[in-house]
């Protein structure tokens, strides 16, 4: 009796946490503002572009320029993107329960789907099952009935939407085997100390399945807060597509101005010229003079009533501008290496309530990887996150350890508590 008592304890300290403990950062928030923001997410199968938007219920035009994909891509939302692939998914972060998180993501559960394996599978480890099982008033964590909708809570940050009185966005980063703060930090162009003090950290260290929120330099806009796209603001070596898809904006290199022209995609706009001028959006014309440059450029104003609104604006600079530069565009991975087409949306493997699902192995090099990948130095892992360590055999009545040394070994091994 006494081993099968050392074997329930045993098994319920160390299994019940694995599923949802891990070092998260929580920004409390107050009021109904919300910001846009980034979550890093690795794909668990291959998947079409549209297939991944529909996960985070956003657009499929705005999750590539996100990545600095070129939109204009034949059939471009119909692509196929090969497990593994690390991608920068732009999402809405709003105030609930005074706490930043995504709300606006649900999920329509398959056969098969238990929450442990949408959480760690399905949003790659984003989001723990205890939190999808709280958010939707679920009594029993077990197997989900399929044809569910589920809200999957998404961690977020906006902090001002600066990062020391800088424009920054925030993205949230789940933490892979083999990442230092370092190695993020170099990765995402900031440092050490910034990462530690954006995250309340106590010392630059992290695990796997640990959530980050990381600051990236970015162009923010000064629309009037009565047009629709108020609050665009673009992260560093990006685009974004506003506007009904009309206007295409940039942010870099080189600098930290929004630049907006039209889209690639412009179909049926309102006039993109500038009042009183020849002038149309993104141009921009200079004339040398004696004390400096006469430059003067036709600007997006923002999307109000449907109308697109430039400005004409004249400064005099120091010296003329030259040639515009464009972040440069990532191509999509063409190669599916996995050699498999999957049904749409497809399911991970079945999992118990408790089961810890084995991360797939990645045959994905590190340079598919889209920009913003994982800093890992073995590439985008592809795996879930959490712990991942096999469960160990049960013990059997010969070599059974005493109850405390058993307790010992399970917080030994098990993840980091969940820090508020």
């Amino acid at each position: 009796m006494a081993v099968f008592l050392f074997l329930f304890l045993f098994l319920l300290l160390c299994s019940a946490p694995r599923l949802g403990f891990c070092k998260s950062t929580i920004e409390p928030c107050n009021g109904s503002e919300a910001c846009q923001a980034l979550v890093g997410y690795t794909l668990y199968a291959d998947l079409k572009v549209s297939e991944v938007a529909a996960l985070f219920q956003v657009d499929s035009i705005a999750l590539l320029a996100a990545n600095a994909v070129d939109v204009s891509l034949s059939d471009v939302e119909n692509r196929i993107l090969p497990a593994g692939i690390f991608l920068r998914v732009p999402v809405v972060c709003a105030c609930d329960d005074g706490i930043r998180k995504v709300i606006s993501v649900r999920y329509r559960s398959r056969p098969g789907d238990t929450l442990a394996s949408i959480a760690g599978a399905v949003y790659s480890g984003l989001v723990t099952a205890d939190q999808i099982q709280e958010a939707n008033g679920i009594s029993d964590s077990g197997a989900v009935d399929a044809g569910e909708s589920l809200l999957v809570p998404l961690p977020c940050s906006c902090f001002n939407s600066s990062d020391n009185s800088l424009p920054a966005v925030y993205m949230s980063y789940v933490v892979r085997e083999g990442d230092t703060v370092a190695g993020i930090a170099a990765a995402y162009s900031t440092t050490i100390s910034d990462i530690m003090n954006v995250n309340a950290m106590a010392s630059p260290s992290v695990k796997p399945s640990d959530i980050l929120a990381i600051p990236l330099p970015a162009c923010i806009s000064s629309f009037p807060r009565f047009s629709s796209d108020f609050g665009l603001i673009v992260a560093n070596g990006s685009y974004a597509i506003t506007a009904s898809h009309c206007v295409q904006c940039s942010c870099g290199p080189g600098n930290l101005n929004l630049y907006c022209t039209p889209s690639p995609l412009a179909v049926s706009c309102s006039s993109m010229q500038c009042r009183n001028s020849n002038l149309m959006l993104g141009n921009v014309t200079s004339q040398p003079t004696s004390a400096g440059c006469n430059v003067t450029s036709c600007t997006y104003g923002g999307l109000v009533n449907g109308s697109i609104v430039t400005s004409l604006t004249t400064s005099l600079q120091p010296r003329c501008p030259g040639p515009r530069e464009f972040p440069a565009f990532i191509p999509l991975p063409s190669a599916l290496p996995h050699g498999s087409l999957l049904a749409p949306s497809p399911s991970p493997p079945h999992a118990g309530a408790a089961d810890v699902i084995a991360p797939p192995k990645s045959s994905v090099p590190a340079t598919v990887a889209l920009p913003g990948g994982s800093p890992s130095n073995s590439g985008p892992a592809g795996s879930i996150s959490g712990d991942q360590t096999a469960a160990a055999p049960p013990p059997t009545a010969a070599s059974s350890p005493p109850l405390l040394l058993l307790a010992m070994l399970c917080l030994a091994v098990a993840p980091r508590a969940f820090i508020p």
